[in-house]
């Protein structure tokens, strides 16, 4: 087994985390996919035992401690305890930060205790129906009328949407001008002209509510301008790499548990005589995945490091999002087909795993988009070249 880099303090921390979400989460994940919703108390609870953002002052009731290997520790204890479906990570270390990185002390201390106490559940809402990974599409505007911002669009495919209290919502405040000039604006539940759509039916994760919300005329006050309302598209850019990282961590412990669901399987399942895992097919097919999850796991390991130090790129964080939920998707794939027929039905682990797989080469985005990014990084000086000649 790889030795990893955790100190005693996040060992105790893992071991109390697991413990709370045995006790406290997984006997009710049946109830919540059934509903398509998780039960806002679940956040209230995380809230009360420190586990739902751990890095925030000790002034807005958090740690003080922006070691990222706490929140892998939360991500991976989420796979391995197939209660992914809750996903904390979204509103504590994707969406949270953008308030300590932008916000106004006033803002801070407005929302931020109780979004680490449960009470405030977040959300970002970038995508729309025709703009998902080219952000540059977005139709959405924020108008600036003087003492305040009217905005209007619509956002699809948005995690908590129904629960969701603070929602960060992306929008262009100059689309006449310079339709690439993006604000952030802190929408809160109840404004005037804010509506939420459906909650969205989805191939997989179901009890994480994804919904459309819509905005007709909504009055943002200045107070409620996360940073300066012309620079939203650096800002998305710069949290992006982190949102990538998040996405690697969590596809990485997935692809584990995956299989070892499906090690544990072929162990005891009986064929011919033999259990599966006599037979030279499966070694050989789970030897080279387990080969390729050992070694990514180092790479996400190093960009854990990396990210502590304020030195990760990037290119390396879309190499860590490409391959991770690449290999995610093939170990899923190589579970269910080992797992035969049972890995068809629903009451086996595996089959959830590989309906929640698919959607990681997509969300955070694309796999084509990562693929566009790396290559634009080796091939820049290529690229300067053939400028430099025309």
């Amino acid at each position: 087994m790889l030795k990893r880099d955790f100190t005693e303090e996040q060992v105790m921390f893992r071991d109390a985390y697991r413990k709370f979400l045995q006790a406290e989460i997984v006997p009710y994940m049946e109830g919540w996919r059934q509903a398509g919703i998780v039960d806002r108390q679940a956040f209230r609870k995380a809230g009360e035992m420190g586990f739902l953002m751990v890095w925030p002052d000790e002034a807005y009731g958090g740690l003080g401690d922006d070691d990222f290997r706490f929140e892998q520790i939360i991500i991976e204890e989420n796979q391995y305890a197939l209660t992914g479906d809750w996903y904390t990570t979204l509103h504590s270390r994707l969406v949270g930060p953008y308030l300590t990185r932008f916000g106004s002390p006033e803002q801070l201390q407005r929302f931020l205790p109780g979004c680490v106490s449960g009470d405030t559940i977040l959300a970002i809402a970038m995508t729309e129906p025709d703009a998902g990974s080219d952000l540059a599409g977005m139709r959405a505007t924020a108008i600036d009328q003087g003492d305040h911002f009217l905005l209007n669009g619509s956002k699809t495919f948005i995690s908590n949407g129904i629960n969701a209290d603070l929602i960060i919502v992306a929008a262009k405040t100059d689309p006449v001008n310079n339709p690439r000039q993006i604000g952030l604006f802190l929408v809160e539940r109840g404004m005037e002209g804010f509506e939420r759509g459906r909650n969205l039916k989805k191939m997989g994760k179901k009890a994480q509510d994804t919904a459309e919300l819509f905005f007709n005329n909504v009055r943002i006050p200045e107070g409620n301008v996360l940073g300066d309302p012309a620079k939203g598209f650096s800002y998305l850019m710069e949290a992006l790499a982190e949102e990538r990282l998040i996405a690697a961590a969590e596809f990485i412990a997935a692809a584990q548990k995956a299989f070892d669901v499906t090690l544990d399987f072929v162990r005891e399942r009986k064929m011919f005589g033999r259990t599966l895992a006599d037979f030279q097919n499966t070694q050989f097919n789970l030897a080279e995945l387990r080969a390729e999850l050992d070694m990514q796991q180092v790479f996400i390991d190093q960009c854990v490091a990396a990210v502590n130090q304020g030195t990760l790129t990037a290119i390396d964080a879309a190499k860590a999002k490409l391959v991770t939920s690449e290999l995610l998707c093939r170990v899923v794939d190589e579970g269910v087909q080992l797992h035969g027929g049972s890995g068809y039905m629903d009451e086996y682990p595996i089959s959830r795993m590989y309906t929640d797989a698919r959607i990681t080469r997509i969300y955070a985005g694309t796999s084509e988009v990562m693929k566009l990014l790396i290559s634009r990084d080796f091939l820049r000086d290529d690229y300067e070249k053939f400028i430099d000649r025309i």
